[in-house]
């Protein structure tokens, strides 16, 4: 019996809901976790929560600190730059063969309509939310089940990644008109073409998230 055909345990079922709301922006890094809070809401005894922590631990989401409790991760520098390695591996390689009437396509663009509705409210969570959705549908143009749900624990990180700069806007406002045009590059067949405006894409958000931890470590310097 293969991992896929194998159901998953209430801890795995449990860890991929606590995931979701890491990559939808609704659990930021250092947040302290409830146990009593989470177990009443998702209606599952404390040791099956015990259970998941654990896993999102060793996926690294998660830190535990004796006597204080569970918190959600911090990226450090080193898993920053790893991040951005592992999504310009994955997601340069998706797209330069994808086939352009793929239906992860008809995703991209949803997800992109999304961002630019959302840009027009300035719902920046929103915006983001929808950037995520739509490079988890570049990666899905790979047809590989088991390169989807690895890339779904990168989102994860990625956007610990994100809660690390203050200013939503300067995250995400210039990446809708980047995915927008991507977009375009890949329904007009121009696969190998989109694949190399990724990578400079990929290039300015590393550079922008590293640009906030230096900061972040600098003031932590200064106190």
């Amino acid at each position: 019996m293969t991992q896929q055909d194998t159901a998953p345990t209430l801890a795995q079922r449990l860890a991929a809901q606590i995931r979701d709301k890491v990559i939808a922006g609704e659990l930021v890094p250092g947040q302290r976790l409830s146990e009593a809070a989470l177990s009443s809401n998702l209606d599952v005894s404390r040791n099956s929560l015990r259970e998941t922590f654990r896993l999102l631990t060793k996926e690294g989401l998660l830190r535990h600190e004796p006597n204080r409790g569970v918190f959600v991760a911090t990226p450090n520098l080193s898993s920053i730059i790893d991040i951005y390695r592992v999504r310009k591996l994955i997601e340069c390689g998706a797209l330069a063969q994808a086939y352009p009437k793929h239906p992860a396509v008809a995703r991209m663009r949803r997800a992109v309509e999304t961002a630019l509705a959302a840009r027009k409210i300035r719902d920046w969570i929103a915006v983001g939310s929808a950037n995520m959705a739509f490079h988890a549908a570049i990666v899905d143009l790979a047809d590989s089940h088991r390169l989807s749900a690895f890339y779904e624990q990168i989102s994860a990180e990625l956007r610990l990644s994100f809660g690390l700069l203050d200013d939503p806007e300067l995250l995400h406002a210039p990446y809708v008109d980047l995915n927008a045009g991507i977009l375009a590059q890949v329904e007009a067949g121009q696969t190998r073409e989109a694949a190399v405006a990724l990578e400079v894409y990929l290039a300015q958000s590393e550079r922008t998230i590293l640009a906030a931890f230096s900061r972040i470590e600098e003031a932590a310097g200064k106190a």
